[in-house]
C-alpha cells in the first residue's frame, strides 16, 4: 500500500506527535510497505525541499515562538499537490489538525482519496497558549471553537483513529460519527531495555547532575509546559525533602515555562535536588531514564501517556494523579502509585523506599511486561486494518452528485460506479455532521445508515407539516405515527422525543392555550377536561390551568344562555328553560350552574310571546292529527302534544276552545 503520513511536526522535532508519526512510518515500511511523509521544515524559513531519502517532502513554515516553536504553514501548497498527485497513493493518513492536516483533507478531496485521521492532542487543555489575560469568558470560547472544529475535521475523514478511550470519549462528546477505533500509539521499545544499561553512561549522567550513585532520583520526561503541570512534581519533590525523605529530580526537555520553573526551584530552595536538563536527542533518552529509579508527573492532559510507557519499558515504577488514559499502565503497588498530593507522594515513595531489592526487582520486571503490547510493530499492523477497511468502505461508495434543501431536511441525489441513481432524504444535523457536500463520497455503511433513518425522516417532516398546520398534543403525534408510517416503536419515541426538546410540541403550553380558547368559546369545566384527556393531557394539568385563570364559569355560561335565547323564541317558556340547561350542561357545565345562569333570564320578551307560541303549536298539532284523528279523540292529541311542549294547562285548554272543529261534538 502506498501511504501519505501528513503531520505538522516530525523530526528532528522532539513531541509526542513527531515521534508517534517517525515509528509508524518505520513500521509501516518494515511491513512492506511505501510510506511518505509530508511535513514543515523544523527551522520553519527553509525552502519547500525533499529530504534525500525522496520519502519526505518538507515545506516552508513559520515559526511561532509563543507556542513553543510551532511551525505554521500554509494550508495550501499548488506545487505539492501534483508532486503527491505522481506519488500515486492509496490513502492519506492525517496527523495534526492545522497547517499541513488542512492540505491532507485537500490532497483527499483533490485526488479522489481516502483519509484516515489521528486525533492526537487534546486540544483543551492548550487554550492558556491563547489565553494570554486569563479570562474564563475567552477560555470557553476556545473550547468553543475547539469542539466546533474537532468535530468538522473528524466527520470529513473516512475513519478516525484516538491513541485512548479517553480521546474517543472526548471526541464522541465532540460528536464526531466517523468510527473511532482506539490504537495506543505504538513505541520502539527495544531500545529502553533496562538490561542494555551502561553503567558508565549512567554515572556520567548523575555526576553532570550533581547526583551520587546511591541517591534516589525521580525523572520526569516532556516539555515544561503550563499543561504538564511541572510545578506540582516539584513541589512533590520539595515537600518530600523537607519531610525527610531524600530524592533528587531530573526534569529532561524544555518549554515555555522553563524560566518560571526555575524561578520556583529558587524560590523552595531546591537547586541542588531539583536539575534543569533540558532537551535531549531522541537516541539519548533511553540512557536518562536508566539513570533515573521512578519516573514522577502530575500531567492530566495526556492522550496516551507515551513517556509514561517509555518510563514502564525502562523498569521505572510510575508516580503519578489519577487520568483514565493511565488505568492501565499502573497497577497500584505493581508498576506504580497514584498520588493525590505532596503528601499522598511523600506516603508512596517511603513506601517504595522501604522495600527489599528483591521486590523492587519485582516490581521494574512488572513494570516492563506492562509495556510490552505498546510495541512499534502491533501499533503498525491495527493502523494498517483501518487504513484497509477505510479504502474498502471508500471504493465502495456514492457520489452526492446534487443536493436540495427542504427546511430542515436534505434531498441528496446520489450514483454509484454502477450508474445506479439514488435519493435520499436526510435531517439536516446528519447532512453537518457527517460533513456531506455536493462531489463528496459516502459509503454503502453510511447510505445504509441513513437509508435506515429515511422512514423516520419522512415521519418527522410530515409531524413538522401537521404542527405547522395546527398545533398537536405528543399523544397525537404519536397516534399518528403509529397509523399512518412503518417506524418502529423506538423510532416514533425518538421522533417525538426531538419534537419535543425542540419545542414543537409542548403538552402544558397546549393545554394553557386550549383552555383559554375552549373557555373563550363558552365551554364549560367539565366539557374542557373530557375534550384535552382525549387529546392525551392529564386531568391534573388542565386543572392546573383552568385553575390559573379567574373564575368566570357563571358569567361564560350567562352569555351563552343569552346566544341561545332566539334559537328557542317559538318554545315555551318551560321548554325554552329546560332546552338551555341540557345545552349548558352537554358543553361541560355542572347542572347548579346551569340552573343559576337560565335563572337569570330575563323572560318578559318570552312571557309575552307564550299564548301567541301555544296557539301556533296547538295549530301545529291539529294540523299533524287531523288526517288520523276526529272529534274528541283529535282534541286529546292535540291537548297532549301542547302540555308536551311546556305550556300550562289552563292556557291549552282556553286555546284549544278557541280552535275551529269540524264534527265537532259539542
Amino acid at each position: 500500500m502506498r501511504i501519505g503520513l501528513f503531520t505538522d511536526t516530525y523530526p528532528p522535532e522532539i513531541n509526542g506527535v513527531a515521534n508517534s508519526t517517525y515509528l509508524l512510518k518505520n513500521a509501516l515500511t518494515e511491513l512492506g510497505h511505501d510510506v511518505y511523509v509530508i511535513t514543515v521544515n523544523a527551522k520553519g524559513g527553509v525552502d519547500s525541499h525533499w529530504e534525500e531519502d525522496g520519502k519526505t517532502l518538507r515545506f516552508k513554515g513559520t515559526e511561532l515562538r509563543f507556542l513553543y516553536g510551532y511551525v505554521l504553514t500554509s494550508p495550501f501548497h499548488f506545487k505539492a499537490l501534483q508532486e503527491i498527485k505522481n506519488l500515486n497513493l492509496d490513502i492519506i493518513h492525517c496527523q495534526t489538525e492545522f497547517g499541513v492536516g488542512i492540505f491532507a483533507h485537500i490532497c483527499a478531496a483533490q485526488l479522489d482519496l481516502p483519509i484516515v485521521c489521528t486525533y492526537h492532542t487534546t486540544y483543551e487543555d492548550y487554550t492558556h497558549y491563547i489565553n494570554f489575560i486569563n479570562s474564563a469568558t475567552i477560555d470557553t470560547a476556545a473550547r468553543k471553537i475547539i469542539a466546533r472544529l474537532s468535530r468538522d475535521y473528524g466527520n470529513r475523514a473516512n475513519a478516525v483513529i484516538a491513541p485512548s478511550v479517553k480521546t474517543k470519549n472526548m471526541l464522541l462528546g465532540y460528536h464526531i460519527r466517523r468510527d473511532i477505533s482506539v490504537i495506543p500509539t505504538g513505541l520502539e521499545l527495544e531500545g529502553f531495555n533496562p538490561a542494555e544499561e551502561d553503567q558508565t553512561k549512567t554515572a556520567r549522567i548523575r555526576e553532570a547532575c550533581g547526583f551520587k550513585a546511591d541517591d534516589l532520583v525521580l525523572i520526569s520526561i516532556g516539555r515544561l509546559a503550563e499543561e504538564k503541570s511541572v510545578d506540582v512534581i516539584i513541589h512533590w519533590a520539595a515537600d518530600a525533602n523537607a519531610a525527610g525523605v531524600p530524592c533528587r529530580l531530573l526534569l529532561v526537555g524544555s518549554g515555555p515555562q522553563q524560566e518560571e520553573y526555575e524561578k520556583l526551584v529558587k524560590e523552595l530552595g531546591q537547586e541542588e535536588n531539583i536539575v534543569f536538563a533540558g532537551a535531549k536527542p531522541k537516541e539519548e533518552v533511553p540512557d536518562y531514564y536508566r539513570a533515573a529509579d521512578v519516573f514522577v508527573s502530575a500531567s492530566l492532559s495526556e492522550t496516551q501517556g507515551m513517556t509514561f510507557i517509555e518510563a514502564l519499558a525502562s523498569g521505572l515504577p510510575l508516580f503519578t494523579r489519577y487520568d483514565e488514559v493511565l488505568s492501565s499502565l499502573v497497577a497500584a503497588g505493581k508498576t506504580g502509585f497514584f498520588c493525590k498530593d505532596s503528601a499522598d507522594f511523600i506516603t508512596h515513595l517511603k513506601a517504595y523506599m522501604a522495600l527489599s531489592e528483591d521486590r523492587k526487582k519485582e516490581i521494574r520486571e512488572n513494570c516492563v511486561k506492562q509495556a510490552e503490547p505498546y510495541n512499534s510493530k502491533a501499533f503498525a499492523k491495527a493502523v494498517l486494518q483501518v487504513y484497509e477497511k477505510a479504502k474498502m468502505e471508500y471504493d465502495n461508495t456514492w457520489t452526492i452528485d446534487d443536493i436540495q434543501v427542504k427546511d430542515s431536511f436534505v434531498q441528496l441525489y446520489l450514483e454509484n460506479d454502477h450508474d445506479e441513481e439514488e435519493r435520499l432524504l436526510v435531517t439536516l444535523d446528519d447532512y453537518a455532521d457527517a460533513g456531506l457536500r455536493k462531489g463528496g463520497k459516502i459509503s454503502n455503511d453510511t447510505f445504509a445508515r441513513f437509508k435506515e433513518k429515511e422512514n423516520g425522516v419522512r415521519a418527522y417532516q410530515g409531524c413538522l407539516v401537521r404542527i405547522s398546520i395546527k398545533d398537536r398534543t405528543r399523544k397525537e403525534i404519536y397516534d399518528w405515527l403509529t397509523r399512518e408510517t412503518d417506524c418502529d416503536i423506538a423510532m416514533i419515541n425518538r421522533i417525538v422525543d426531538k419534537l419535543e426538546n425542540l419545542g414543537y410540541i409542548n403538552d402544558e403550553r397546549y393545554c394553557a392555550e386550549a383552555v383559554r380558547s375552549l373557555k373563550a368559546s363558552l365551554y364549560g369545566p367539565e366539557r374542557i377536561v373530557r375534550s384535552l384527556m382525549k387529546k392525551g393531557l392529564p386531568a391534573e394539568m388542565i386543572h392546573e390551568k383552568l385553575d390559573t385563570l379567574p373564575d368566570t364559569t357563571l358569567d361564560e355560561a350567562e352569555t351563552y344562555v343569552r346566544k341561545c335565547m332566539n334559537s328557542h323564541k317559538n318554545d315555551s317558556v318551560r321548554r325554552m328553560k329546560y332546552g338551555i340547561e341540557q345545552k349548558l350542561v352537554q358543553r361541560g357545565y355542572s347542572l347548579d350552574t346551569a340552573r343559576k345562569a337560565v335563572e337569570e333570564l330575563s323572560l318578559v320578551k318570552a312571557e309575552g310571546r307564550e299564548l301567541e307560541n301555544l296557539k301556533k303549536c296547538a295549530q301545529k298539532a291539529k294540523h299533524r292529527y287531523e288526517k288520523k284523528y276526529q272529534g274528541t279523540e283529535l282534541r286529546n292529541h292535540v291537548f297532549r302534544y301542547c302540555v308536551s311542549q311546556g305550556y300550562d294547562t289552563d292556557d291549552i285548554y282556553a286555546v284549544v276552545d278557541e280552535l275551529e272543529w269540524e264534527n265537532d261534538e259539542n
